[in-house]
């Protein structure tokens, strides 16, 4: 009973980040790179930026309640405390891969309830677009709210951008150099060993599969950052969301040396033991590397990237010695 309680949370909890991961392209109508930050006259505190709606926000001192609910991977990286962290059915299902910086963080559902923000009183809430203005408004009433201009599918500027309203922009571009100088060597140490060799992330759910975009969440690590090569496939897609549906008879053709498969249906899935999985080319080289919907994968964010990153060099290294 409680295996089958688990599955369906999962399959809820999968379905609501899948209707925002396909509808992500949607929400790239942002004025990246447009954010306005302005002193107060005499060139005192407090700060005033402008958020995508237009409203001039005025920005508190150092912030000690903030807000920011599925944007948890900003803040850590950045060394903030979230007063709350987003869930989903009650806190059936949380961002697991954060666990580690996030325990014992209060939980507040994803869709901020007025009276749930009211209840952890923020004294700073940073949220995507879009948002209803009515919400807005309300949430302006409770503290100063800030709509990020950056899109959703780019961390480097959402951190940036984060940094920036939170007074840690020296500390968001440490944060990137790091990154940087780490895919760079971990670039590098792939290519010593799997040079001109193809991956591909393949994400299986409600016995569907879909295919990340090249560019976007871990597809962007795979290929941009550690420079494993595009299968054809792929690289043909014409779907701009960033995990595409892709049917077992595409996959089979795809011609992939190395595939990053996330499994939210479970071991015992039927699609595992169809004929065409079988015979894919990295199941029968035994290289498909398999991680649960609570891993990163999913999900955006200097963390979350850093940790695919990881998981890629160690199953590809840990493979071919």
């Amino acid at each position: 009973m409680e295996e089958n309680k688990m599955k369906k949370i999962w399959s809820s909890s999968i379905l609501l980040m899948l209707g925002l991961m396909l509808a992500g392209c949607g929400n790239e109508q942002s004025n990246s790179g447009e954010t306005e930050k302005k002193k107060t006259p005499n060139n005192t505190e407090p700060e005033i930026m402008t958020d995508n709606l237009g409203n001039e926000v005025e920005i508190p001192d150092n912030p000690e309640k903030v807000l920011a609910s599925y944007l948890e991977d900003y803040l850590v990286a950045l060394d903030v405390t979230p007063v709350a962290q987003w869930s989903i059915y009650d806190g059936e299902s949380i961002q697991e891969y954060l666990q580690a910086d996030l325990e014992g963080i209060p939980l507040i559902p994803h869709d901020l309830p007025y009276e749930s923000v009211l209840e952890y009183e923020p004294d700073l809430i940073i949220i995507r677009d879009p948002i209803e203005q009515d919400m807005y408004d309300q949430y302006a009433q409770i503290a100063p709210t800030y709509v990020l201009n950056s899109s959703p599918t780019e961390w480097r500027a959402t951190l940036e951008e984060i940094g920036e309203v939170l007074g840690k922009k020296e500390k968001a571009q440490s944060v990137l150099d790091s990154y940087k100088e780490k895919a760079k060597e971990k670039a590098e140490e792939l290519a010593e060993v799997v040079e001109g060799e193809s991956a591909a992330a393949i994400w299986m759910v409600n016995n569907s599969l879909f295919v990340v975009h090249p560019e976007r969440s871990s597809g962007a690590v795979l290929y941009e950052d550690l420079g494993l090569e595009i299968p054809e496939v792929v690289s043909e897609l014409s779907s701009d969301a960033d995990w595409a549906a892709i049917s077992l008879e595409e996959l089979a053709k795809m011609n992939v040396d190395h595939l990053f498969f996330i499994n939210s249906d479970g071991p015992n899935a039927e699609m595992l033991e169809d004929r065409l999985w079988q015979n894919i080319p990295a199941v029968q080289n035994e290289q498909v590397y398999e991680f649960g919907p609570e891993t990163s994968w999913l999900y955006y964010g200097p963390i979350a990237s850093e940790q695919v990153m990881d998981n890629v060099v160690e199953s590809i290294t840990n493979r071919v010695q």
